[in-house]
C-alpha cells in the first residue's frame, strides 16, 4: 500500500517538497537600496526599523495586507463603541506607518491624499468610540 507521502523524500525543514517549493521567497523589488539616501537621523531610524517587518510582510501572499486592512475597516464600522475604534485605530497606525515610509517618493497630492485618509479614519475611529 503506498500514498503519496510516502514516495516524496522528507525535505530539511520537514516539509514535502511541494509545500517547499510553494514558499519560496519573493525577490525584492527593484532598486538600489531599501533605505533613503541622505536621510535625517529621525528617518533612517524608522527605515532601520521598518525593515525588518517591510521584508517579512513582502515574503506574505500579496492579497493578504490589503484583506487585513479591509477587515479592520470593516470591523470597526461594523462593531460599534470602543472595539470598532480600536480597529479603526489600528487601520490608522498601519496607513500613517505606511505613509511615513513612502513620504520621500510621493507628489504633493499623493501627500495629500494620505494625510486626509489617516484623518478620515481618525475621525471616524473617535465618532465610533464616543457614539457607539
Amino acid at each position: 500500500m503506498s500514498t503519496d507521502r510516502a514516495r516524496q523524500a522528507p525535505r530539511p525543514s520537514g516539509r514535502p517538497a511541494r509545500q517547499a517549493a510553494q514558499r519560496r521567497p519573493r525577490p525584492l523589488p527593484k532598486g538600489d537600496t531599501l533605505f533613503t539616501p541622505e536621510a535625517s537621523p529621525a528617518r533612517q531610524t524608522i527605515e532601520q526599523r521598518s525593515a525588518t517587518v517591510l521584508l517579512w510582510l513582502h515574503q506574505l501572499p500579496r492579497w493578504l495586507a490589503p484583506v487585513l486592512a479591509v477587515a479592520l475597516l470593516v470591523t470597526g464600522l461594523a462593531v460599534g463603541g470602543w472595539a470598532g475604534a480600536v480597529a479603526l485605530f489600528g487601520l490608522a497606525v498601519v496607513l500613517a506607518w505606511l505613509a511615513s515610509l513612502s513620504w520621500p517618493q510621493l507628489p504633493v497630492q499623493g501627500r495629500v491624499l494620505r494625510i486626509a485618509v489617516i484623518v478620515l479614519v481618525v475621525a471616524v475611529a473617535v465618532v465610533r468610540g464616543l457614539h457607539g
